[in-house]
């Protein structure tokens, strides 16, 4: 059976990728290829064959905005039980995260998936709002969930948000130079490997959509490279064990039967046009915005800064390395978070933190 971390595997890969002869700037949109990437030193591994991986908007905690993890906090204050994933609990606002209302007497509570807030609403008679965040991995159970007519003390905040929107943003910017883009592959058996392609029709640009394993994410970079070599600029499938051509299509119908695109905020990267999914009128009676429509409007119209000092948005953007942010690893630690890249597992700060510490942030001048 093939091992996805065989190594003698991996150098005939690498191999290939010297024999290629060129240098590289590839951006993937995901967390957890970011944890492979870093675990794995295969950022170290390519940096020494001229190839830069920079992490772009794949962590759905780190791209949340602050003004909807105060939403969150605002409701949870004012008396809502707030139910979130657990790396979302510690994510901070401008004073408060989840984790300091609840050790304050607020009422948060963690839950595995949609279901279980659900279950816990049936049993209490309390109001409890789901924090719906993530991408197209997440929303369709949540989509599925309202269709399911969940009781009326539930409802969900949505701030899930669409990663082809994103992506396009990124090379919109021109900040950084990409060659390539190693697309995510979870997201991908939902939506499909055909979304990636306007992307590489507009910016002329290689995509790979990638499993999560090392031997992927090297494969994916060879594809890349190849792809340049011969002046193509497509989405080829190195994930080909799970990624179809329309992904999932009942998934997808589900999702957009309960949600709609809008034009949506993003940390790091602003209004991004149809790239949040906002529940429908016909769903309404569930949507969290809506049902508390007059407290919410208590705080809609307040202005929320990042905190000082936190390149987070310029991490999420592939701007930075997260060990060039001047508060990494000094004053923002996974045990005191200042930005929402240090909490999430999938955040590039707290990965970086992981398996690296400090041992390159020593190295890096700011």
């Amino acid at each position: 059976m093939l091992s996805l971390r065989d190594r003698r595997i991996a150098d005939k890969i690498v191999d290939k990728i010297k024999s290629l002869g060129m240098g590289m700037k590839i951006m993937h949109v995901c967390g957890t290829h970011q944890d492979t990437v870093v675990k794995h030193g295969l950022d170290t591994l390519l940096l020494k064959l001229g190839i830069e991986v920079r992490e772009g908007p794949g962590c759905p905690v780190c791209v949340t905005t602050t003004r909807e993890i105060e939403e969150a906090l605002y409701l949870a204050r004012k008396g809502k039980t707030v139910a979130v994933f657990g790396d979302m609990l510690r994510a901070p606002g401008e004073r408060d995260s989840l984790a300091t209302i609840r050790a304050k007497g607020g009422r948060v509570r963690v839950v595995y998936s949609v279901d279980d807030a659900v279950k816990y609403a049936k049993e209490k008679k309390e109001d409890i709002v789901f924090f719906g965040v993530g991408f197209e991995t997440t929303a369709p159970s949540v989509a599925a969930t309202i269709l399911d007519s969940p009781p009326d003390n539930f409802s969900v905040l949505s701030v899930h948000k669409l990663t082809p929107p994103a992506t396009e943003a990124v090379l919109a910017l021109g900040e950084i130079e990409l060659n390539g883009v190693i697309d995510p592959g979870h997201v991908s058996t939902v939506i499909g490997w055909k979304e990636w392609e306007p992307i590489s029709k507009k910016f002329k640009i290689p995509q790979v959509v990638a499993g999560f394993e090392p031997l992927d994410v090297l494969m994916a970079v060879y594809m890349i490279g190849r792809q340049i070599s011969e002046g193509r600029a497509e989405v080829e499938v190195e994930y080909s064990r799970a990624v179809k051509e329309y992904g999932n299509e009942r998934a997808k119908r589900i999702m957009y039967e309960v949600f709609e695109k809008k034009t949506g905020e993003w940390r790091g990267l602003g209004r991004v046009e149809e790239s949040s999914l906002s529940i429908r009128k016909k769903y309404e009676d569930w949507d969290a915005r809506k049902k508390y429509e007059d407290v919410l409007a208590e705080i809609a119209d307040r202005e929320y800064k990042d905190p000082p000092g936190c390149r987070c948005g310029d991490v999420i953007r592939g701007a930075i390395y997260p060990y060039e942010c001047p508060l990494f690893g000094r004053t923002c630690t996974p045990s005191h978070p200042v930005g929402p890249c240090m909490v999430s597992y999938e955040g590039g700060c707290a990965i970086e933190y992981k398996y690296h510490r400090m041992e390159r942030a020593k190295k890096c001048v700011v």
